[in-house]
């Protein structure tokens, strides 16, 4: 029994949703998402609330109920609240600025790295160390703020690197004598 499958999703009232060929569309303030349902789980929607049940006790069956809730939770949440990530940059001359639609990292090598922001991203750098990407799409934001850290990620010894806010770098020991 999925306890997150069991669960309906809220639907705010600034948010109307349509429910068509097993398609959810989401239509709110920040913009409109969709999603393609699987065939293992129905999907109903009435009283602001979408409810998925499988639709058979098999293994995968069961499994989907539970991502799809999920899923479709994302879509509503996005579209009316959106989703954001920070990261911050650590390290001596490591900065980030915005150049239009570029994101400029310098992060110790040669060369300065041109990041292109992708369409429904908006990223804010507020200081040159710290970088915020927000967007509708939940894993367009996680898929973006993921690429960006992979161009440094946190080294062990000294820390240095871009990490998500609040993320933990477990610290090693340098050589000793």
């Amino acid at each position: 029994m999925s306890r997150i499958g069991n669960k309906p999703v809220t639907v705010p009232d600034d948010v109307t949703i349509e429910l068509a060929n097993s398609v959810l569309k989401a239509k709110g303030k920040l913009g409109e998402l969709s999603m393609t349902v699987v065939e293992l789980v129905d999907m109903s929607h009435a009283d602001n609330q979408i409810v998925v049940t499988p639709k058979e006790q098999t293994k995968i069956a069961r499994s989907m109920w539970g991502m799809q809730r999920s899923l479709a939770q994302n879509l509503v949440t996005g579209v009316s609240e959106g989703f954001s990530k920070e990261l911050e940059i650590q390290g001596v001359g490591y900065r980030a600025n915005l150049q239009g639609k570029m994101l400029k990292l310098q992060l110790g090598y040669s060369h300065d790295i041109d990041f292109p922001i992708p369409d429904g991203i908006q990223i804010e750098c507020e200081r040159p160390t710290a970088v915020k990407i927000s967007g509708i799409d939940k894993q367009q934001v996680g898929q973006v703020a993921a690429k960006i850290r992979s161009f440094r990620p946190p080294e062990p010894y000294k820390g240095k690197g871009v990490r998500y806010v609040g993320e933990y770098i477990f610290r090693k020991e340098g050589k000793k004598k």
